[in-house]
């Protein structure tokens, strides 16, 4: 614990570093300021009421996990109701899956970074065009809910085309500022900007879920177990994290031998080495991909009155949501690392160029074959793991009946994504302080990031 102290202190001595976190820190308190400004024309108290309530009867988990992710400002109805999931979505559908689908795309991915600023222009317009899209909806969505349901009072103060306009201007506004934000913080700052967006979403809900906890323990429901609850939900959670930070950094080693071979006149030695294949390759996508999916009955239901059934089969409750909820965090995942399989054939082709081998392999296409073979077993003990993950916080909210905000903490999207950006975060910071021949943050070893 001192010796991360201590590396604290030192990163916070090196002038560059100083400043790029300074900068870090200056850019997450504008976007933490710019969650709280409402959008004109939206009864924000009244909403969040009506988040409140639909995340209590068991049917807005998804709507939770969203307004999770945008730090509260979807059930509050702020400039920044979007939040970053626009940016990621569309960088995702450009620079990855048709990148790979498109020959000329993947031609500008190979021509340096000349290719990636213009794929990357590609995925600013792709953000602003999801951004008008959600904005709309949004403001028809709130414009055709009917708050009788719940006993609410009208969200919307002005329905028509102004408001629908207003908003559209104003969400897209915004999100194009968080997209600003990121870029600034990654280009200037420490870290990912992107990651660390989201996780200050995230990180931004702790104390309501601090508030709820105590709500839900307090003295009008003190019992002689409470006590023993709360302190085995600690260790409960601790044991979560832990389990997670093994997993993150857990990697399926591939030995690998050079032969000896001839450089010039020099005789070089075989060396071994190995080629790391991480367990949980594809990260939290495959279940940000699935909440996207099962979020669109949700949409359609509330749009078409026939069906209205479907609130009833996609909610948290049913036995359906959670088979689909799996299947597909089993699919994307699939798809997400098979989209890096194909980069096995020029490794394999590059080992065999360079005189390398693993042992017992042919090279060539056994070895393609072979590593093919190894990254299907670790995809599907990835899978088994983030389907665990993803249905944990259900699990526990229903076993110890705590409210939804708690519960999301103890697994799901939440906790994969801030124990990834802060190992991220970290291994940063200690390629800064290594470079200047400062310690690290651990005596032994080093932190392993998630790429």
């Amino acid at each position: 614990m001192f010796r991360l102290f201590g590396a604290l202190i030192n990163a916070w001595s090196i002038p560059e570093l100083r400043r790029k976190l300074i900068f870090t820190l200056s850019m997450l308190a504008i976007y933490e300021i710019g969650v709280l400004v409402p959008i004109p024309g939206i009864n924000g108290r009244e909403l969040e009421r009506i988040f409140r309530s639909l995340t209590e009867s068991g049917g807005g988990g998804l709507l939770n996990m969203l307004d999770m992710f945008t730090g509260s400002a979807l059930s509050h109805a702020t400039i920044f109701a979007l939040g970053i999931m626009p940016y990621i979505s569309a960088t995702i559908i450009v620079e990855t899956l048709l990148v790979n689908a498109i020959p000329a795309l993947e031609k500008l991915r190979k021509e340096g970074m000349a290719g990636y600023r213009k794929l990357h222009q590609f995925s600013r317009y792709a953000t602003v065009a999801l951004a008008v899209i959600n904005s709309f909806m949004y403001a028809i969505l709130l414009e055709n809910f009917n708050p009788t349901q719940l006993g609410a009072a009208q969200i919307v103060m002005h329905p028509g085309l102004g408001f629908r306009l207003l908003t559209v201007l104003t969400m897209t506004g915004g999100m194009a500022f968080i997209m600003w934000l990121a870029e600034q913080i990654t280009e200037r700052g420490i870290g990912n900007g992107m990651s660390l967006l989201m996780t200050a979403s995230i990180v931004g809900r702790i104390p309501l879920a601090i508030r709820d906890l105590f709500v839900n323990l307090g003295p009008a429901q003190q019992s002689p177990l409470e006590p023993l609850k709360l302190i085995f939900m600690v260790a409960f959670l601790i044991a979560v994290v832990l389990v997670v930070i093994f997993i993150e950094q857990g990697q399926r080693r591939i030995p690998v031998q050079y032969a000896r071979r001839v450089v010039g006149r020099r005789l070089m030695q075989g060396q071994s080495t190995y080629l790391p294949l991480r367990v949980n390759s594809s990260g939290v996508l495959p279940i940000i991909f699935a909440i996207s999916v099962l979020s669109f009955p949700i949409q359609a239901a509330n749009f078409v009155p026939q069906l209205r059934g479907l609130m009833d089969v996609f909610s948290r409750t049913s036995v359906v949501f959670y088979i689909i909820y799996a299947l597909l965090i089993l699919l994307f995942t699939i798809f997400s690392v098979g989209l890096t399989a194909t980069q096995f054939r020029e490794a394999s082709e590059q080992m065999k160029k360079s005189g390398a081998f693993i042992p017992g392999i042919r090279p060539g296409d056994p070895t393609t074959d072979y590593l093919a073979k190894v990254l299907s077993r670790v995809t599907l003990v990835a899978a088994v793991y983030l389907i665990a993950i993803a249905i944990l916080p259900d699990l526990v909210m229903a076993w110890l009946r705590l409210p939804a905000r708690v519960a999301g903490f103890f697994g799901g999207t939440s906790l994969l994504i801030v124990v990834g950006v802060t190992l991220d975060t970290m291994k940063q910071i200690e390629s800064h302080l290594l470079m200047r021949h400062y310690e690290g943050f651990f005596k032994s070893g080093r932190i392993r990031g998630r790429r």
